[in-house]
């Protein structure tokens, strides 16, 4: 009998990958709390190509591998299958005859396939095909009215369909109560527009639904008032919160999966006086594997700023408002750090995205949780790289600065301003001046501003009242193409399309320690650092408009006008 070739070795036979790479992802495999293949991770890496990894899993077991762009699938086999199971396990049937069905599936799960056999009563005979390509190819042959937002709410508002109480619904002829579909599809139309958030609000005379795109809100296609209760009741249950609890907050997650990407939501709850206000912060784990060079920086901010992390001591600062992407940019600083040798504990409130090889906890004040708690018993385990999700009082500011003065590198984020604030910030909270200005490394702090539309982006001149307001004259720009989006169907008219972030980072030296050891109001701080060079946001994001990046417009949006 012959011997099956492993994955790894095919790639090998066929001088796709080299023996070092196959040794890197089976290393990655091992540390990885997630249960990946060998040609998940080889792809993840951009190795090999999910093309190559499929035709050798196809020869591997003998299962052909189809181009789903060049096969069209029989009618009669698209309707043996329901639309939410096509989605739920991601298959496209193909081709039916008799009992037999022949399915295009991306990832030959014997289980998965016996399970289809089992909900099908059928004899499911699998080809191999790429991930992207089926999820496509469902969205175009399940496609149809009814699966918009639109269209159900129209049919709602018409009296197609009837609203369901809580607890009582009733399913349609797809097996999906229509406020279940409801729900899944304003997500999915979510993820598509690129929200970072969905906003349901109850308001005196109607229900308003947002989705936040660009940190902008966005208002969309509503439901009508009478849907409002089973709407919010429907989201509380699957958030698992305690639909009988009207005035209180709560707070919950719906795990989902959206044209084959696994998502989190984050969902908060909170009474208002027109009903439950509900807001879904969708978090994708793709959207976490962000490098240090995708977030923004200057080549030379880049090159100082891996210079400041590869510190073995002392604290890194990241400041800035809710929503500012300082979480993103310590995570990609993490990656960037995380090595077999190297130890990283985390504590966080909550935990957004998981990574493996970083040992992540979650705060969880009713257990005695809290963030002092954990960061003591941190230090216990001897880390070399510690992450405070956030200092939020003096004991945890004391013991992160104490754990940074006693041989660790401590992350952590702080609400203020700018980057100079955190300094009297912290001395506010009772930290002694000569412990924070012995601790603290770098402070940096960061916006995200909304980057041009690519695809719409016409030259503009922009009004001299409002380059004098960033410090700028007419001449300073002279010879220099500046760059607005006019609107079109990829931005949804906006003219911005995707965000990147402005940065001012400020490393601390001799004056600024003997500054903050005198308790220097920021605003001496702050040009003290400016002396050594150090951007603010603005200026930033200005040398990001003569990049062509963004408007003076936006910059102005998010980081005001000149002193």
């Amino acid at each position: 009998m012959a011997v099956r070739k492993s994955i790894g070795q095919l790639l090998l036979d066929k001088g796709l990958v080299e023996k070092e790479q196959i040794q890197k992802a089976l290393e990655y495999q091992q540390q990885s709390g997630e249960k990946l293949r060998l040609g998940e991770i080889l792809v993840q890496f951009n190795y090999v190509s999910e093309e190559d990894v499929l035709k050798c899993i196809g020869e591997q077991f003998d299962v052909p591998v189809v181009d789903l762009s060049k096969i069209r699938p029989e009618i009669e086999a698209v309707d043996t299958v329901p639309r939410s199971t096509a989605r739920m396990h991601n298959i496209l049937p193909l081709k039916k005859a008799g009992n037999s069905l022949v399915v295009a599936i991306s990832d030959l799960d014997l289980c998965a396939i016996d399970n289809l056999k089992f909900i099908l009563s059928m004899d499911v005979k699998p080809v191999l095909a790429s991930e992207q390509a089926i999820v496509e190819a469902i969205e175009h042959y399940y496609g149809g009215e009814e699966a918009t937002v639109d269209n159900m709410l129209r049919a709602f508002t018409e009296g197609e369909l009837a609203v369901e109480e809580a607890g009582a619904e009733e399913e349609d002829d797809e097996g999906e109560a229509p406020m279940v579909r409801l729900v899944n599809l304003i997500v999915s139309d979510a993820v598509q527009a690129r929200a970072s958030d969905i906003h349901v609000e109850p308001m005196t005379n109607r229900l308003r639904i947002r989705y936040r795109v660009d940190g902008v809100c966005q208002e969309v296609e509503s439901p009508p008032k009478r849907l409002q209760n089973s709407l919010i009741a429907r989201m509380k249950l699957m958030a698992g919160m305690d639909l009988a609890e009207k005035r209180k907050p709560q707070d919950g997650r719906i795990p989902m999966t959206v044209a084959g990407r696994q998502l989190d939501l984050r969902v908060s709850d909170i009474p208002t006086t027109d009903g439950e206000s509900i807001v879904m912060r969708i978090l994708d784990k793709e959207s976490a594997k962000v490098s240090l060079v995708e977030l923004g920086f200057h080549p030379a901010d880049l090159d100082h700023f891996r210079r400041i992390i590869r510190r073995p001591n002392g604290i890194f600062l990241v400041t800035g408002p809710t929503g500012s992407g300082k979480t993103t940019t310590l995570y990609a600083a993490l990656n960037e750090l995380n090595r077999p040798d190297t130890k990283i504990i985390t504590a966080e409130d909550p935990i957004e995205y998981t990574f493996p090889g970083i040992n992540q906890s979650q705060v969880q004040a009713e257990l005695g949780r809290t963030f002092p708690i954990i960061l003591r018993a941190m230090l216990r385990q001897a880390p070399e790289i510690i992450l405070v999700g956030e200092i939020r009082d003096e004991v945890t500011a004391e013991i992160a600065i104490r754990a940074a003065l006693t041989g660790h590198l401590v992350f952590s984020t702080l609400h203020t301003n700018d980057a100079a604030s955190a300094i009297p910030r912290l001395i506010d909270m009772g930290i002694a001046p000569y412990m924070v200005a012995s601790s603290i490394q770098a402070i940096m702090a960061q916006r995200l501003i909304r980057t041009t539309c690519g695809n719409c982006k016409q030259p503009y001149e922009p009004p001299e009242q409002l380059l004098r307001g960033v410090g700028l004259a007419t001449e300073d720009v002279e010879g220099i193409t500046l760059y607005k989006g006019t609107g079109c169907n990829r931005c949804h008219g906006s003219g911005y399309h995707g965000r990147i972030a402005i940065f001012e980072l400020m490393e601390m030296n001799p004056d600024l320690r003997n500054l903050t050891f005198s308790k220097a109001p920021t605003g001496e701080i702050r040009e003290k650092a400016r002396s050594y060079g150090m951007l603010t946001l603005l200026e930033d994001g200005l040398r990001k408009v003569i990049q062509g990046i963004t408007t003076v417009e936006e910059v102005v949006r998010v980081a005001g006008t000149a002193q």
